[in-house]
């Protein structure tokens, strides 16, 4: 038998959401598959199985948020039955939770001591736990006469009537203030089962006329009251300069299939501006601080955030550490990294902790000007919209003329409160000449 536990997702993170169970009790679990979700204030993660088994036991149901180390499963033998899983009330505290779950045979050792043989026997029996049936004697202690009258009511019962419920369908029947008459039970015998409850919630929550609902998931509500936050925070001011992309994309044309065939993916614009945007950003650092109490406080490590957007359901912000150091084809991969761990539910809350700066990229979708809003306590945050092939005026040694050139829109967003205009401005020219300028194929170490 073992314990699943919420996990230490960061180092300051004391708490977690399980959002998704993956397994229902009674099922198989294998070492390494996906066997829960759970969800801080800043990642969603799935959580692999450490152990092969049976799920015999859910603690920590699915909205249910308990600290760090908290017991919220059992995983058991092959052979070993699995359980009715109990209510958070039935469960008590997290710290009751973590005491209820030494066995998966009574609520504690201290309620198990003083239960006589014979009332243990019965319990087994019928599979009840201690805290489902009413004590009457002595300090509420069970009686064998008090187990046979919880296992009489049971049998006598009505389908779906109360002394037939499970403590999690109680619970629910309770919260939503429903009537268990009124729902249709789809399990043995037409008992009530926990998604027939979910199901006639789920349909008094419906809107007429057509209209859907669909409830914000955790981490939409935490990126909306995050945006909302940060507006309400700085003077957000939106500054745009055109850039002139056709030396990066030479080496793109040029290098671009042979890098895709050594890596694995195509090399995209977003790698060269976020190098350039770097190299800026040592030119320009006040871009790269937060705001204290009456003062800039400046970062002299330039940690990059990169935007990732989660399935429509909202944001996330993962960071690369000391991002100036690394070399265009090191910061290319790092980028494709982080964002295939934040899709895949695979970040840890430290793999968004302590960024600078950040960089969001629409681009691909072909934006033409985005205005984002700044990821707090940072001071701005730069846009990458789309790049296309345009008609542009160039300067040769014979005079202007007509080119076709890759350009796009570089947007900074950043607080005026303690930048001014000027210095965003300088930034943006700084970064468009470094995109146009640099040797770009040494920088992507073909030499």
């Amino acid at each position: 038998m073992a314990n699943v536990t919420m996990p230490q997702l960061g180092e300051t993170v004391a708490d977690g959401t399980v959002t998704k169970w993956m397994k229902s009790v009674g099922d198989t679990v294998v070492r390494g598959e996906i066997l829960f979700e759970v969800s801080t204030d800043k990642v969603d993660t799935e959580i692999p199985a450490q152990h092969d088994g049976v799920l015999t036991r859910i603690l920590v149901h699915e909205g249910e948020t308990v600290d760090v180390g908290t017991v919220l499963a059992i995983i058991g033998g092959e052979n070993e039955p699995a359980l009715e899983e109990p209510s958070a009330a039935a469960a008590g505290t997290a710290a009751t939770r973590v005491a209820a779950s030494a066995t998966t045979r009574t609520a504690s050792a201290s309620t198990d001591a003083q239960l006589s043989p014979v009332v243990r026997r019965l319990l087994s029996e019928h599979h009840l736990e201690p805290a489902q049936v009413t004590g009457t004697g002595p300090s509420g202690r069970i009686t064998r006469d008090d187990v046979l009258a919880h296992v009489e009511r049971a049998a006598t019962a009505t389908p779906g009537g109360e002394a037939s419920l499970s403590p999690v369908v109680r619970r629910l029947l309770r919260e939503h203030a429903l009537d268990p008459a009124t729902i249709q039970g789809t399990g043995a015998d037409g008992r009530i089962t926990r998604r027939d409850v979910e199901a006639a919630i789920n349909a008094a929550s419906a809107v007429p006329q057509g209209d859907e609902v669909i409830p914000f998931t955790r981490i939409r509500r935490l990126t909306a009251e995050h945006m909302v936050r940060s507006k309400a925070t700085s003077a957000h001011t939106l500054m745009v300069r055109e850039v002139d992309y056709e030396r990066v994309e030479s080496v793109r044309r040029t290098h671009g299939a042979a890098f895709k065939e050594r890596e694995g993916f195509g090399l995209t614009y977003l790698a060269f501006n976020a190098l350039a945007a770097l190299a800026t950003l040592r030119e320009f650092p006040h871009l790269n601080s937060s705001v204290g109490d009456d003062e800039l406080v400046v970062h002299h490590d330039l940690n990059l955030g990169i935007a990732v957007d989660i399935e429509d359901t909202g944001l996330v912000v993962p960071v690369i550490r000391q991002a100036d150091t690394l070399s265009l084809r090191e910061l290319a991969l790092r980028i494709r990294e982080l964002a295939t761990r934040a899709r895949t539910k695979r970040l840890t809350v430290d793999d968004t902790a302590k960024g600078t700066f950040t960089i969001t990229n629409p681009g691909p979708f072909g934006t033409l000007i985005t205005g984002a809003i700044i990821n707090q306590p940072q001071v701005a945050i730069l846009s990458t919209d789309g790049v296309q092939r345009r008609p542009v005026v160039v300067t040769t040694r014979d005079g202007e003329s007509i080119a076709i050139h890759s350009t796009g829109m570089l947007a900074l967003t950043f607080d005026h409160r303690v930048i001014d205009g000027a210095y965003a401005a300088r930034f943006l020219a700084r970064m468009a000449e470094i995109l146009n300028t640099r040797d770009w194929a040494h920088e992507l170490e073909i030499g």
